[in-house]
This record gives structure tokens, sequence and C-alpha cells, in this order.
């Protein structure tokens, strides 16, 4: 008999096995992602070039050429004329997250700054310097508002950060007092979106017997409060930080602040966004010791008293506004410390200080005054930014 394995021709060919499936996507994944990792190592080697130039601005300002170290109107329009130039399909949202970390990281090698804020960790305040400034940056929590002007005033820390106003609640007067009283500068301003969530150790409404958050917050969810907690003992703390801490130690109470609040503190949302308006607001400032140089798009405040026994002195005082065309967006008045029924009046107006027609009416606007002082130019934020973190949504109020 014949071998089988020797019969040629005759023999039975073992028939060529197909590609399994997906091979032919396994091997265009693996190419792509060997793109991937080249088009990442090209990243890298650009942020490398980002830095050294940075260093050498860096030398050149130890050298003598000296400059601030943060200019707000720069990194804005730096991030503007990206998401302008932007093709797609990068998404255009992300590009002020990613730049604001690659400008944070980037400066650092010029020097670290510091930023005093209004603590602890976890608050508004803190938010609100984290999204201005980035991660590499040292934040400096202080218990007391005031603190924030005076390590800034000092020299402690490079910038503050602080609460101006709310979009429901109105003017944060112990910042325009402070503002009055010390000499610092506004350097830059931060809108925050805010979003107030109910948060507690175990997540149930059931369990709770008091409520505690600072009082904006707590006003800020008044009706929502009434409607599912009726009878329920709110608790005024000094921020939605230490109402967390409160939460988190008692399981009978619960806490209004953010998402972050909850990861930092380890608690559960038991309701989101209950503020009783949507679209609420916090206006933050960045304030400093260096006047920011006119960008274009900046903003002017200014306080002025003027006399009590004078008939017409407050129409005195705003008429050279009018008068060289100098758009106010607000006036408010603050009692003057000391002095019984008598009040200074807060002035903010579009424009630099060095611009022309603000220069000219601010000089005018002095000279019908009892006493004046620039609080600061300085650009304008032109978008209210998320209190988006990493791994959820925030809000932004502030710790006050």
């Amino acid at each position: 008999m014949k071998s089988m394995a020797g019969s040629g021709s005759d023999a039975p060919t073992t028939p060529h096995a197909p590609n399994p499936p997906g091979a032919e996507n396994a091997d265009e994944l693996a190419a792509l992602r060997r793109q991937i990792d080249g088009i990442d190592a090209e990243i890298l080697d650009q942020l490398n070039r980002r830095a050294r130039a940075v260093q050498r601005v860096g030398e050149l300002k130890r050298g003598g050429r000296s400059g601030p170290i943060y200019v707000a109107a720069r990194e804005r329009d730096l991030v503007h004329a990206l998401i302008a130039s932007n093709p797609g399909p990068f998404p255009s949202a992300a590009i002020p997250h990613v730049f604001r970390e690659i400008i944070s990281a980037t400066r650092s090698l010029e020097e670290r700054v510091r930023v005093a804020f209004l603590g602890p960790d976890g608050t508004f305040s803190h938010q609100a310097a984290s999204r201005q400034f980035g991660a590499q940056v040292d934040l400096v929590p202080v218990t007391m508002m005031r603190d924030v002007f005076t390590l800034t005033e000092r020299g402690d820390t490079h910038f503050g950060v602080v609460p101006v106003e709310n979009t429901i609640e109105g003017p944060i007067t112990v910042t325009f007092d402070a503002l009055v009283e010390t000499e610092v500068t506004i350097c830059s301003e931060i809108k925050l979106e805010i979003a107030q969530h109910l948060m507690s150790r175990s997540g149930r409404l059931e369990d709770i017997q008091r409520v505690a958050s600072h009082p904006q917050p707590l006003a800020q969810c008044r009706r929502w409060l009434e409607t599912n907690l009726p009878g329920v003992e709110t608790v005024e703390t000094t921020s939605t930080a230490a109402a967390a801490q409160l939460a988190h130690a008692d399981p009978k109470v619960a806490s209004i602040g953010s998402e972050v609040t909850a990861e930092v503190y380890d608690l559960l949302t038991i309701a989101s966004n209950i503020q009783d308006q949507r679209g609420n607001t916090t206006r933050f400032l960045v304030i400093g010791r260096e006047t920011p140089a006119p960008s274009g798009q900046d903003l002017t405040s200014a306080v002025f008293t003027v006399r009590r026994d004078k008939a017409g002195a407050l129409h005195d005082l705003l008429g050279p506004f009018a008068r060289n065309g100098v758009n106010l967006t607000a006036v408010q008045s603050r009692p003057m410390k000391g002095k019984p029924w008598e009040y200074i009046f807060i002035v903010d107006m579009e424009g630099h200080q060095q611009d022309p027609k603000v220069a000219q009416a601010l000089a005018e606007a002095a000279r019908v005054s009892a006493s004046h002082k620039i609080l600061g130019s300085f650009p304008r934020a032109l978008e209210v930014v998320s209190g988006l973190s990493p791994s959820s949504s925030s809000d932004a109020l502030e710790r006050k």
C-alpha cells in the first residue's frame, strides 16, 4: 500500500486557515496606538521646548528686565486665540483646562506662585484659585478673609483670591471693606458658576435632623429646604468645608456645598442642584501688589467719598464719567466706619485707568470728591467658568 504521505498530487492538502475574526482591526488598532504614542512623545517634546523658553524668560527677569510672573490678560487671550483657531476635532471646551495646567506647570519653572485663599481645602474659594492658577502653585488656606489681604499686602503670598459678589445674594461687604482699607490692587477677576448640593454620610434624606452650611448657600437654597425639609434646623458655619466636617462627624447632619467638598470629606450626595435659581454665579477677585498693563478689555474699580453737607454731591461725582463717555458697570455704597450716616461709593467702570478717557474721568471725579482711591484696573473675565472638577461637576461660591 502506498503511503498517503508520499502520494504526491493525490495527497489531501491542508486548507489555509483564515485570519481570526477582528485580526485586521487588531492590526490597525496596534498601528494607531503606536501612532498615538509617537504623537504623545512629540507633545512632550514641545512642552519641554515651551518650558525652556519660560526658563529663559525667568533668566531675563532676574537679569534686570523685570516683569510680573502672572499676567491674567495674556493667559486669557492665549486661550481665546487657541479656541478661535481650533479646527477640531479636539473639543474647544477642553482647551482652557489643558492650557491652564500647561501654563501653570511652565510658570512654576520661572517661580513657584503662592496664592492665599479662604480655606480650608474644598471651599469655593479653593476651587476658584485652582481654576485660575492651575495645579502647579502653592495654595495657602487661611481662616479669615482679612488674612488673604494681609498675606498678600506684606508679600507672604504673590496673590490672593477673594469672593466679591454673587448674582443672587449680592455684594460681599467684608471684601469691599478690606479693599478700601489695605494696600493691594485688583489684578484679575474670576466668574464661577454655582451649583449647590445636599450631602451627608448616609446619603438618605430621612436621616437628616439639621442642615449646615455657610449663610450664603443656606440663603440660596431656602425654598428647596422649606419644601423638602420643613422644620429642620439650619446651622450657619464659617465655610461650606466646615459644614462638611460637621456632616462627616454626625450622620444626622447634612451639609450644603459642592460635589468636590463631598469628595474631600467622604460624603454622599442626597440631592443635586438644589439652589433656588439657576445661573447662580460668584465673582472672585485676584488681588496682588502690581497693577496689570492695559489689555484692551479691562475694568477699573475706584472708591470715593463725598461731602455730606453738599447738595448734589453724588451727581457731581458721577457726572465726569458720562461726560467722558466712560461706561459705569456698577455703583455701590458702603457705610463709612466711625462716621454714622456717611458713605463711601465704589464705582466700577469699563476701561483701564491708563486709558485717556478713563484717566480724565477719574481726575475730574477726584476733584469733586472728599477723598478717592483706585482699587485696581484689571482684565475682565470674558466668560463664566463651570466648577467642574476632574471627576465631577462642582460649584463655586466661596468660603467667605
